[in-house]
């Protein structure tokens, strides 16, 4: 492992070449990074949808969901809640404001496209029909919740999260190897997802696949008798999406991310050296 400050270093250096990707490919591995998040999100709402303990769910989609994360760094993609840590190359005046913005932006659009598509897949596929449509009522139920944040709650949670996201990112900077990288991302994901925080990225997913699922009476039906009202499920749709659950949790991922730990160790072991 890379000590701290060799960690602060090589952070800078990569947030460079984040940067100076060309916008294609940072659209590209932005939706292969969408995916695979994606999929740790899908697997972990396979895992959890029968399970009535709300603490037992998240500690179980906690084991499974970080393989998302693993996913991103080992085989190499573009996430934009960890590119928060490119405000280091900023700080350290690698790059512009400009070229930040940019990557965050087309990144971000690029995790979208990703999530969506596989949450559209998803649906298509039939898996939701599992347990007599069960998967596909829990679908519901879960963006239906996230939507019905309030946007101060959304907005702290987004930080909480990131901040952790962003560790795990950190971390599996100092490791050389596989075993390094999997385990260094594994443990800060698994506290997030126990805690319930909320992960922008993650809900292209969860929300979108709710949105899908809706459209199936059957699963409709299941999740109103599961407890979830219907004015509650009216609530659930694109704009909700975005103006109730991805603007609040989004500029908490950034803050949680950039300022918490971006920014926190580039004070550290590079302007107060």
């Amino acid at each position: 492992m890379l000590t701290p400050s060799e960690i602060a270093n090589k952070a800078i250096t990569i947030g460079e070449n984040k940067a100076n990707l060309s916008c294609v490919n940072q659209f590209l591995l932005g939706t292969l990074a969408g995916a695979f998040i994606a999929f740790g999100a899908e697997a972990s709402s396979m895992a959890t949808h029968t399970i009535e303990s709300a603490n037992i769910a998240k500690f179980i989609g906690g084991l499974i969901f970080p393989a998302g994360l693993i996913m991103v760094l080992a085989a190499g993609a573009e996430l934009f809640t960890g590119n928060s840590l490119m405000i280091i190359s900023l700080a350290e005046r690698k790059i512009t404001l400009v070229k930040l913005l940019r990557s965050w932006l087309i990144v971000y659009l690029g995790n979208l496209a990703g999530s969506v598509l596989l949450a559209l897949l998803i649906n298509l596929s039939g898996q939701l029909d599992i347990n007599s449509g069960l998967l596909g009522a829990y679908t519901i139920k879960t963006a239906a919740n996230k939507v019905s944040l309030s946007f101060s709650s959304a907005f702290v949670m987004g930080i909480l999260c990131n901040w952790l996201v962003c560790l795990a990112v950190w971390m599996s900077f100092g490791a050389d190897d596989f075993i390094g990288k999997a385990s260094s991302a594994f443990f800060p994901i698994w506290v997030f997802v126990a805690s319930g925080f909320e992960h922008s990225i993650a809900n292209m997913y969860y929300i979108s696949a709710g949105i899908f699922a809706k459209c199936n009476l059957s699963y409709v039906n299941k999740a109103i008798e599961s407890g979830l009202s219907q004015p509650a499920i009216n609530n659930l749709s694109w704009s909700s999406m975005f103006v109730n659950n991805l603007l609040p949790v989004t500029l908490g991922n950034i803050l949680g991310g950039a300022l918490f730990v971006g920014l926190a160790y580039w004070l550290i072991y590079r302007r107060c050296k």
